[in-house]
């Protein structure tokens, strides 16, 4: 672990090499390398601690990655726990989870990020097989990306997650 806080290219870097190396391998639903919606996450990202959430969004939910993977690679405090907020824990509603990382800067960027990335319609995933499913997750994506844009109060943000669920 690294003492001294990394400047941000390195940092960038480094979270870049945690990704690949994490996610190599992985298809999205549309059977697409799953990196690239990573990186347009980053891409989509201004700040330098939130390129970093946006690479490694996924990375604990969805691989065998912990945060202690992330701190021994020598990322910021902050980038992790940020990462950690991202991570939606199983059996969390998904009203609950977006209020949580709301409160974080790091991981609401991000988080806006994503949520843009996922439900592009060039994208977005709408399976004969699956038709409920995705139409009930596009609809949570666009309730969340509401709310974190400032568009929904939170009561009216929960009162919308709750007719949906």
């Amino acid at each position: 672990m690294q003492d001294e806080r990394l400047n941000s290219a390195e940092a960038i870097e480094r979270s870049l090499r945690l990704a690949v190396q994490h996610h190599a391998g992985q298809r999205d639903k549309a059977g697409e390398c799953y990196l690239l919606h990573l990186l347009r996450v980053m891409f989509a990202c201004k700040s330098s601690e939130s390129m970093q959430a946006g690479l490694l969004h996924d990375v604990l939910e969805d691989t065998d990655a912990t945060a202690e993977t992330l701190r021994s690679a020598g990322l910021a405090v902050e980038v992790v726990e940020a990462v950690e907020l991202l991570t939606r824990t199983e059996g969390m509603p998904y009203g609950e989870y977006i209020l949580r990382l709301a409160e974080n800067p790091i991981a609401k960027e991000a988080k806006i990020a994503d949520l843009w990335d996922n439900y592009r319609l060039d994208r977005v995933a709408y399976r004969s097989d699956h038709c409920e499913e995705d139409r009930h997750r596009i609809q949570q994506y666009i309730l969340a990306y509401q709310f974190l844009q400032g568009k929904l109060s939170r009561s009216v943000f929960l009162e919308r997650m709750a007719s949906i669920a």
